[in-house]
C-alpha cells in the first residue's frame, strides 16, 4: 500500500528542511535565525527570566543575522524598554510599555486585517502585545477595547468593522464569555486568549480559560493565559492563508 502524500520525510529531506541558522550567542543562547524560512514566522526573544544585558544582545544579534525583519521582544522588563533606544540609536525602535514590548528594525507593511478585542481595559496589555507582535510580522490590526459582555451594546457598536476583519483575537478576563459571543457572530476565524484578570474564582486566568475551552461556539480557537503573543501568530498565518502565501 502506498503512503500518503507528505506522510513521511526522508532524511534527506529532513535535512534540507532543518539546514541552516543556528547562531550562537554567548554561551547562553542559540539563535534559530532559519525558522522564518521554515515556518514564516522569525525566532522572538522572551524577554522574561533573561537579563537585560542577554535580551538586548539577542535583539542585535537578530537584527543583524535577519536584516530583512525586524526584531521583537516580548515580556521585557523596565531595564529593557528603557535602555533599548539609546542601545538601537541608528535604527527604528518601538517601545510600548503597556504591552512590556520592544520591536527594532522598519517594520513590514501590513497586509489584512485582525481584529483585536478586549472584554475590559484591563486586558489591554495583553492585547498590545498581540498588537506589536502583528506588527512586526506585517499584518494590519485594530483594538477595540473594553466593550465585554457585561455591556454588549458596546460590541453591538463595532460590530460591522469587526466582521469586515479577516481574523479576529478576543481578549478577556474574569468569566471569559466574550470570545464565545464573538465567535456566534462572525464569519471570520476567532482566537480566544484568557487573560489573569480577575477576582476569587477567576483563579488567574484559568475560570476564563475554562469558560473559552467549554464553548458551544464553533470555530473558536483558544491559546493558554495572557499568551498575546501566540494569539497573534495564530492570526498572522491565517491572514498569510488567506493572502495566498
Amino acid at each position: 500500500m502506498s503512503e500518503p502524500r507528505g506522510s513521511a520525510l526522508d532524511a534527506t529531506g529532513l535535512a534540507g528542511l532543518l539546514a541552516g541558522g543556528v547562531a550562537e550567542v554567548g554561551d547562553f543562547a542559540r539563535l534559530d535565525v532559519d525558522r522564518r524560512r521554515r515556518t514564516g514566522v522569525p525566532e522572538v526573544v522572551y524577554a522574561d527570566g533573561k537579563t537585560p544585558q542577554q535580551t538586548l544582545q539577542l535583539l542585535a544579534e537578530l537584527r543583524r543575522r535577519t536584516p530583512d525583519s525586524p526584531a521583537l521582544a516580548t515580556r521585557c522588563p523596565e531595564a529593557v524598554l528603557r535602555d533599548a533606544p539609546d542601545t538601537f540609536a541608528d535604527e527604528p525602535v518601538r517601545v510600548d510599555t503597556r504591552a512590556r514590548t520592544v520591536t527594532v528594525g522598519p517594520l513590514p507593511a501590513p497586509r489584512g486585517t485582525v481584529a483585536v478585542l478586549t472584554a475590559g481595559t484591563s486586558d489591554l496589555p495583553v492585547a498590545r502585545e498581540a498588537v506589536a507582535t502583528l506588527d512586526a510580522l506585517g499584518t494590519g490590526s485594530r483594538i477595540y477595547a473594553d466593550v465585554g459582555v457585561a455591556g454588549l451594546s458596546r460590541l453591538l457598536s463595532v460590530l460591522g468593522e469587526v466582521r469586515a476583519a479577516d481574523c479576529a483575537i478576543v481578549v478577556a478576563g474574569m468569566d471569559g464569555a466574550l470570545p464565545s459571543v464573538v465567535t456566534g457572530l462572525l464569519s471570520a476565524p476567532v482566537v480566544g486568549v484568557p487573560t489573569s484578570v480577575g477576582y476569587g474564582f477567576a483563579d488567574g486566568g484559568r475560570a476564563a480559560a475554562g469558560a473559552m475551552l467549554a464553548t458551544c461556539a464553533p470555530g473558536l480557537t483558544v491559546v493558554n493565559i495572557d499568551n498575546g503573543f501566540g494569539a497573534a501568530v495564530h492570526a498572522a498565518k491565517i491572514v498569510g492563508v488567506r493572502a495566498g502565501d
